[in-house]
């Protein structure tokens, strides 16, 4: 059966009567998005697939747990992802964050090795900026800027108000902002496309 065309909240009571081709479809569908959301908070490409995996695997043997009506499935599986990245945090104590977010940078007028070895050091400044947040905010970052997310959406992954998601973000501005200026600003700004007032 094909299952291309159904969204993953389709595919979860054909999960429920224990269809293995809808597990690997939903499985094919959303670890894309899943690694790359442990990778931009890990860092690392082993720890990303483990921890994905640990998040399948607990979702997959819980999703007879998963509420429609409180939430979309992305939503449930990034919330499982995200709580295993912090385990491993805990377990490591150990956390950095580089450069997750596509750097969609202009590229140099001139190949010149001063103009590449200026837009490393730009770049080597944000990341260094973004590894000095705390992870609260760092979580925050990966989850608006590298997935995209809305703040409502955030807010339900993080599990806390919407508020305090937007809080977090503009502390993690008011952060950078204080770290990267004034060399780093205009990176920032190309970067996540934060204006400072």
């Amino acid at each position: 059966m094909n299952f291309d065309s159904e969204a993953p909240e389709q595919l979860v009571p054909r999960c429920l009567q224990g269809d293995q081709a809808a597990f690997a479809a939903l499985y094919e569908r959303c670890a894309p998005l899943i690694y790359r959301l442990c990778y931009g908070l890990l860092m690392n490409r082993q720890d990303a697939e483990d921890v994905m995996q640990e998040a399948f695997v607990y979702a997959f043997k819980n999703i007879h747990r998963y509420d429609p009506a409180r939430s979309a499935f992305k939503t449930w599986l990034y919330t499982i992802a995200l709580s295993r990245c912090r385990n491993l945090f805990r377990r490591k104590s150990w956390y950095r964050l580089a450069s997750f977010l596509p750097l969609d940078l202009p590229a140099p007028r001139t190949e010149r090795p001063e103009a590449q070895m200026a837009k490393h050091d730009a770049q080597a400044a944000v990341e260094t900026a973004l590894g000095e947040l705390s992870p609260r905010l760092r979580e925050a970052v990966v989850l608006r800027y590298a997935h995209g997310l809305t703040f409502r959406e955030m807010a339900e992954i993080i599990g806390c108000p919407q508020k305090t998601a937007e809080s977090r973000i503009r502390l993690a501005h008011e952060r950078l902002r204080g770290v990267l200026q004034p060399q780093g600003q205009n990176l920032l700004e190309a970067l996540m496309g934060i204006e400072w007032a």
